[in-house]
């Protein structure tokens, strides 16, 4: 009967072992955040562990005081401006080397392997041979001068990649019909390219944020005599033994998915848009 649902077998036991499996990898991912949200509200009374007494905004307000917790909100202002930065900088070069890099030229290739080169050296190790570099050239180790260095290393490459694959994709014919029609190479990539790429871009930016917001290893040694939040949280782990970790950890994880939450609508806005005016 043309009317009727269609009729599926039995699922192969394959089927339920993978889904067990993606069970556990969900609750292996989001157990602990779920965990550590709810302990972030413990009462002045309570411990590091279950069960939840007392219920209150104590630690989130003790976020901010350097005498308990040390200095949260230093090291978010210098976290945040940083991120930014990286941001920034990792969707202007990898734009601006996606364009470079649709055609090639003599190096291209060589240049390319270096570049990406930085994601198979160890952090820690980079950490420690930029501050040696600048130890030698007379500089101080700083958040906005050699860790910004450092987290370029670790963003610029993803950056790349992804400009590199959605440039690839790009079909050349919008960009000849637009020469056809009397569009300046400026006003090509400003109304044609950049709108089609932008989707891209802000996946560039998602990647240069995050990879920035949270990178321990490149920090450790780059940041100077001021923590990071990272730092910041790892000093927490073995000075301050109380919930306020807690209530840091639900901070900077509900910033991650304000940030994350932020660029899918914007990916989902500029698709709405693109069919509607189709």
């Amino acid at each position: 009967m043309s009317g009727a649902s269609p009729s599926y077998g039995p699922r192969p036991w394959t089927f339920y072992l993978l889904a067990l499996l993606f069970t556990l990898f969900v609750v292996f991912l989001y157990g602990p955040m779920i965990a550590v949200l709810v302990l972030s509200f413990q009462g002045p009374s309570a411990s590091l562990v279950f069960p939840l007494r007392d219920p209150g905004f104590m630690w989130f307000d003790e976020l901010f005081s350097p005498r308990r917790t040390g200095d949260v909100a230093g090291a978010f202002n210098r976290s945040l401006p940083l991120a930014i930065l990286v941001m920034f900088m990792t969707v202007l070069i990898s734009v601006t080397a996606g364009f470079a890099f649709r055609k090639r030229f003599r190096g291209s290739t060589a240049i390319f392997y270096m570049a990406i080169a930085s994601l198979i050296v160890p952090g820690l190790v980079l950490s420690i041979g930029i501050l040696v570099t600048f130890r030698y050239l007379g500089l101080s180790a700083t958040w906005y001068g050699s860790a910004l260095g450092a987290h370029l290393s670790w963003a610029l490459p993803f950056g790349l990649l992804i400009m590199f694959a959605v440039l690839g994709r790009l079909n050349p014919s919008y960009e000849e019909a637009a020469h056809d029609l009397g569009a300046s190479r400026w006003q090509t990539v400003r109304e044609v390219v950049v709108p089609i790429v932008f989707p891209g871009m802000i996946a560039v930016a998602l990647f240069g944020f995050t990879l920035s917001y949270d990178e321990f290893p490149r920090s450790w040694l780059t940041v100077g005599t001021k923590n990071t939040l990272p730092l910041e949280i790892w000093t927490m782990t073995t000075n301050v033994t109380s919930p306020a970790l807690y209530a840091l950890g639900t901070v900077t994880t509900i910033v991650s998915f304000a940030v994350i939450g932020l660029a899918l609508s914007s990916i989902i806005l500029i698709q709405r848009r693109r069919s509607r005016g189709k």
